[in-house]
C-alpha cells in the first residue's frame, strides 16, 4: 500500500508532501489543474522514462520518494531484493526514490541503496497498478489472465507444477544418457582400445610413488656394490686385515713373556680384531641392505616408464590412471548396454508425461468451469456501468506440446465485444479509454481479492458519463476499496462523494510563476468542491444541497 509521495521540483510541482490511507481516495479539481502530474510523478518512482521535461523550469533536479508499507517477508518484493543483492530489514517500509537532473540522466534508489530503472519497473506491477487511458498493465497483459483466473476458481495447481518438473527431469536424463552414448559411439575403437590397454596394465593409485622410491634405493646400491665388495675383501679376504690381524696375534702370543712390551702390543692387537670384527659385522649388514636384484631393477624400471608413458597419453597424472580405467570402462558398458538403459528411460518419461497430461486436464477443466462463473459475475457488472451492450468472455484454449509449463496446457485471455454483432477481441484493443477502464472495474469487482497490486489507481475512469451510471461506478469503487487502496482521479461528483479522502489538485500564479498544489478537503470543504463539481463556475445553493445529499451514503 502507498503511505506517501513526495515530489520536489517536477513540472509545475515545487514541492508538495502527501499522505495515503488505505480506503478510497479521490482527487479532483478543474481542468489543466495538473492532475496528471502526479501520476506522471509517481510513474517516474516506478521506473518510467526519466524525462528531462519533467524537472521544473529553473529547478536543478526533480525528485520524487514514494513510500509503501512493509513488504510480506518471502513475497516478490523479498525476492526481487534477494535477486538483485538488495538488504531489506525485517520491518522496513518500502522506499523508493528517484531523481532525474535537468541537464540529462537520472539516479535511482531502493531504500537507500542505488538502484536502477528496470528494477523500479520490475517491483512496480506488486505495488501499484495503474488504469488510464493509454495504460497497458495490470488485467491488460494477458500473461496475467490465467493466474487471476486460477486464483478466482480456487484452482490448485501445485500438482501441475509437480508432474511437471518431474518430467523435464526425466526427459533431461534421457537426452543426457542419449548424448553419452552418442559420444561413445564415436569413440567406440578408441574406448575398447583404451580399455584393453589400461585393463592390460592394471594400474593401481600410488603405485609410481611406490616403484620410484624402489627404483631409487636399488640405483643407489647398485652404485657401492663395487665399493662394498672391495672394502669386504680388504677386511675378510684371505690377506685382509682380519687374517692379518689374527696371524699378528698368534705371532705375539708365542713371544709375549719374552718383554713386558710384548704383552701390551698382544693386547693392542687384540683390540684391533674386536674393532675389525664389528667393522666387518656392519659391512655386512650394509651389504644385506644394500642388495639388489638386477632383474628386479629393469622390470620396476619397466613398469614405472609403463604408467608414466601411459599418464602422458591420457593426459592424467600417474595416480589417476586407476580412476580413468574405472570411467572408460564404464562408459564402454554404457555403450554396450545402452539400448537397454535407454528404454527404461523412455518408460519413465512416457509415465511422467501421462501423469502430467492427466493433472492439467484436470486443472484445465476446472479453468473452463471457472471461466463461466467469471463471466457471468463480470456480466452482472456490465449494465450498470453503461457497457449493457458490450460481452465478456474468458478464453481457454488448448495449447501445443511444445508450449505447455509448469502452469499447464492451456492459455487463457479475457476478450470483450463492445457492441452487438462485433467480434470478440483482446481487452487491450478497446479504442475508449473510459470504456476500458469501466471493464477493468467490473473484471476487478468480481475478482475481488485475486491478484493484483495493494494500490489501484484510475484516472478518469468516469470520463464521458454520469447520473446513474457515474453512481454505479462510484459504489463500485467503494466496494472495491474495502480491501484494496484505490486512488481515483475523476471529474464526476457521484465518484468524488464515495471517497474516504478527498484531495483537492489546484493551479495558483503569483505573476510570474505557476504552481500546482495539492491539499486534503476538510468535510465543509469536499461540500463545496463536489458543488463546484456539479454546477461549475458559480456555485449555488442547489448545487450545495446536492452535493450533501451525494455525500449522505458516503
Amino acid at each position: 500500500m502507498l503511505i506517501a509521495l513526495s515530489i520536489r521540483d517536477v513540472v509545475l510541482i515545487e514541492a508538495l508532501d502527501l499522505d495515503f490511507a488505505h480506503g478510497l481516495g479521490v482527487l479532483t479539481g478543474e481542468t489543466g489543474a495538473g492532475k496528471s502530474i502526479l501520476l506522471d510523478a509517481l510513474g517516474l518512482a516506478l521506473g518510467g522514462r526519466g524525462d528531462t521535461a519533467l524537472v521544473r523550469h529553473g529547478a536543478k533536479q526533480a525528485a520524487v520518494t514514494a513510500t509503501f508499507a512493509v513488504p510480506a517477508p518471502g513475497g516478490p518484493v523479498a525476492k526481487l531484493f534477494d535477486d538483485n543483492g538488495l538488504d531489506l530489514e525485517p520491518g522496513e517500509p518500502l522506499i523508493i526514490r528517484r531523481i532525474v537532473k535537468a541537464d540529462g540522466g537520472s539516479r535511482a534508489f531502493v531504500n537507500d541503496q542505488p538502484a536502477s530503472a528496470g528494477l523500479l519497473r520490475d517491483l512496480a506491477p506488486h505495488l501499484v497498478e495503474i488504469h488510464g487511458q493509454h495504460d497497458d498493465r495490470g488485467l491488460l497483459n494477458p500473461r496475467g489472465h490465467r493466474a487471476l483466473l486460477d486464483g478466482f476458481g480456487r484452482i490448485d495447481t501445485a500438482p501441475v507444477v509437480q508432474a511437471y518438473r518431474d518430467w523435464r527431469a526425466a526427459d533431461a536424463a534421457l537426452a543426457a544418457a542419449r548424448a553419452e552414448i552418442e559420444v561413445a559411439q564415436r569413440d567406440r575403437d578408441w574406448l575398447e582400445h583404451a580399455v584393453a590397454e589400461l585393463t592390460a596394465l592394471a594400474p593401481e593409485s600410488g603405485e609410481e610413488a611406490t616403484l620410484a622410491e624402489r627404483r631409487r634405493d636399488m640405483q643407489r646400491a647398485e652404485k657401492v656394490a663395487g665399493d662394498l665388495t672391495q672394502v669386504d675383501d680388504r677386511l675378510e679376504g684371505a690377506q685382509g686385515a682380519l687374517s692379518v690381524l689374527r696371524q699378528a696375534a698368534r705371532g705375539l702370543e708365542r713371544i709375549a713373556d719374552a718383554h713386558p712390551a710384548l704383552g701390551e702390543s698382544l693386547a693392542a692387537v687384540d683390540r684391533a680384531l674386536i674393532e675389525a670384527d664389528a667393522a666387518a659385522t656392519a659391512l655386512r649388514e650394509a651389504s644385506d641392505a644394500l642388495a639388489y636384484d638386477a632383474g628386479a631393477l629393469e622390470e620396476d624400471e619397466a613398469r614405472l616408464f609403463a604408467l608414466r608413458g601411459a599418464a602422458r597419453k591420457h593426459r592424467v597424472q600417474p595416480d589417476d590412471l586407476a580412476v580413468l580405467a574405472g570411467d572408460l570402462a564404464a562408459r564402454l558398458a554404457l555403450l554396450e548396454s545402452g539400448e537397454a538403459g535407454i528404454g527404461a528411460l523412455e518408460a519413465k518419461v512416457a509415465q511422467a508425461r501421462e501423469t502430467y497430461v492427466k493433472r492439467a486436464d484436470r486443472v484445465g477443466n476446472a479453468r473452463v468451469a471457472a471461466a463461466k462463473r467469471l463471466d457471468k459475475a463480470v456480466a452482472g457488472e456490465l449494465d450498470p456501468l453503461k457497457l449493457g451492450s458490450a460481452k465478456f468472455r474468458s478464453v481457454v484454449v488448448s495449447l501445443d506440446e511444445g508450449q505447455w509449463s509448469a502452469a499447464g496446457r492451456d492459455r487463457v485471455e479475457f476478450e470483450i465485444a463492445t457492441n452487438p454483432g462485433a467480434p470478440f477481441a483482446p481487452l487491450a484493443k478497446i479504442a475508449s479509454g473510459g470504456e476500458l477502464s469501466r471493464f477493468i472495474l467490473a473484471l476487478k469487482v468480481a475478482l475481488a481479492e485475486e491478484g493484483g497490486a495493494a494500490t489501484m489507481i484510475f484516472d478518469e475512469i468516469d470520463r464521458g458519463v454520469g447520473g446513474a451510471v457515474a453512481s454505479a461506478i462510484g459504489e463500485r469503487l467503494a466496494r472495491l476499496a474495502t480491501a484494496k487502496q484505490l486512488l481515483v482521479v475523476t471529474h464526476s461528483p457521484q465518484v468524488a462523494a464515495r471517497g474516504n479522502r478527498h484531495l483537492l489538485i489546484a493551479k495558483r500564479h503569483d505573476g510570474t510563476v505557476t504552481r500546482t498544489g495539492v491539499r486534503p478537503l476538510s468535510t465543509d470543504e469536499r461540500r463545496e468542491e463536489i458543488a463546484r463539481m456539479l454546477s461549475g463556475a458559480e456555485i449555488t445553493d442547489e448545487a450545495r444541497a446536492q452535493a450533501l445529499r451525494l455525500l449522505e451514503p458516503a
